[in-house]
């Protein structure tokens, strides 16, 4: 069976390699982390994987994962070069960041290495959560075409929906994720302290949340983006949105700010 090794095992890392172990696409062989004692733990929760407290400890693998913060990624590359040759068979490696391409693992191209990234657009605030979930997630895949292509049939085993992004456009794509998801609860949170700040009961919030979001999320859905959109913008009502703008701003200027700009591309997308 192909062989992957494991470095970091949050929770994207260990989300995969349980899904690649229960559904027996790699044999995950040695897994690295912060400690041994968290590679240990790591290994438990998987299922799989021997424990490691090394990089020069861990055995020659057909593929290896890069799991780690964004920050640390290009600092891993190199570090995997210089105690990892390639030798003849010309072995994988990706990591799983969505802000950064392939570049970030410069050391090991150099080396000989085939080199990608997998991004799954999926939140994996729970690992146990993300498994049952998974199937069907949208993966991007970026980088080497044989590495890609090996990585597109495993991500495809487990249930993924994969798909290539080139590298020049990797941070634009994630940026757009960030927009879909990211900012959500921050827009949220903005709202909710405006009603507080006018006197709206707390006990009321849970239900104006549940409410408003379920149904914004229903109306895009079956409506679309541009026939979702509702309220001043979608009416073409510059006047209200310029007399709110400065309300909100004279509140909070940043949330001023992302009113106007937020308004701007409301505008845009009601083509007023």
């Amino acid at each position: 069976m192909t062989t992957l090794n494991q470095i970091g095992a949050g929770r994207v890392g260990r989300t995969l390699a349980t899904l690649w172990a229960r559904h027996g696409v790699f044999e995950i062989q040695d897994v690295l982390t912060s400690s041994l004692a968290s590679a240990q733990a790591a290994c438990s929760a998987m299922g799989a994987g021997t424990a490691v407290a090394t990089l020069q400890a861990m055995r020659p693998a057909d593929l290896w994962m890069v799991a780690v913060q964004d920050a640390r990624i290009a600092e891993v590359a190199s570090a995997l070069a210089a105690t990892q040759p390639s030798g003849t068979a010309a072995p994988i490696v990706f990591h799983c960041s969505g802000a950064q391409n392939t570049s970030s693992l410069q050391p090991l191209a150099d080396a000989g290495w085939r080199t990608a990234s997998a991004h799954c657009i999926l939140s994996f605030a729970d690992v146990g959560l993300a498994v049952q979930q998974f199937a069907g997630t949208a993966c991007a895949l970026e980088g080497d075409t044989s590495a890609c292509e090996t990585l597109r049939v495993a991500f495809d085993a487990i249930g993924a929906q994969t798909f290539g992004v080139a590298s020049e456009d990797k941070v634009l794509y994630h940026a757009a994720a960030v927009f879909a998801t990211n900012f959500l609860p921050v827009i949220q949170s903005v709202a909710e302290a405006a009603w507080t700040r006018t006197g709206v009961p707390a006990h009321l919030l849970p239900h104006l949340r549940a409410t408003l979001l379920r149904n914004a999320v229903d109306n895009i859905t079956r409506l679309g983006p541009a026939g979702a959109l509702t309220g001043p913008a979608a009416r073409g009502d510059v006047a209200a949105i310029e007399r709110q703008a400065a309300v909100v701003k004279a509140w909070d200027v940043p949330s001023g700010d992302a009113y106007q700009a937020l308004s701007a591309l409301a505008l845009r997308l009601a083509r007023h």
